[in-house]
């Protein structure tokens, strides 16, 4: 596991990490985040949802950013600082996921980096994407 500092990174370079949600990942959610939204932990209720089926909660599929920038680019001792996200589609449980974030600019003389965010799925749909804004080491 590498800690990139801001001059070593460079416009284009990106990192990725992918998992596989389960239920098991949606239930510990629910618990630990205290949303037990019944859209994603009561399948008969979310039958009648706007997803027809129970889905993963949209910011714990956005936590695998967290995951590529606190660990992967520009990695530990990075601090995130913003992050804007847009939700395009609902991950199902099993799906797999992959998140893959970009250097998109370097902000000279603050040490912050801008990166683009994007979140897919199996099929190469786009789940989410945003920007996150990281204060990265010297």
């Amino acid at each position: 596991m590498k800690s990139w500092t801001f001059d070593e990174l460079h416009v284009g370079q990106s990192a990725s990490y992918a998992k596989t949600i389960t239920e098991t990942d949606v239930y510990l959610f629910a618990g630990i985040s205290g949303d037990s939204n019944p859209v994603h932990t009561n399948e008969v209720y979310a039958k009648d949802s706007i997803f027809k089926g129970r889905v993963a909660h949209g910011i714990l599929t956005a936590s695998l950013i967290s995951t590529v920038l606190g660990m992967y680019l520009p990695g530990p001792g990075s601090i995130y600082a913003k992050q804007d996200l847009k939700f395009l589609a609902p991950v199902r449980f099993n799906d797999t996921i992959t998140a893959t974030c970009t250097v998109k600019e370097k902000i000279e003389g603050r040490n912050r980096v801008i990166m683009d965010c994007k979140v897919t799925n199996q099929d190469g749909v786009d789940v989410i994407v945003g920007d996150a804004t990281i204060i990265v080491n010297a």
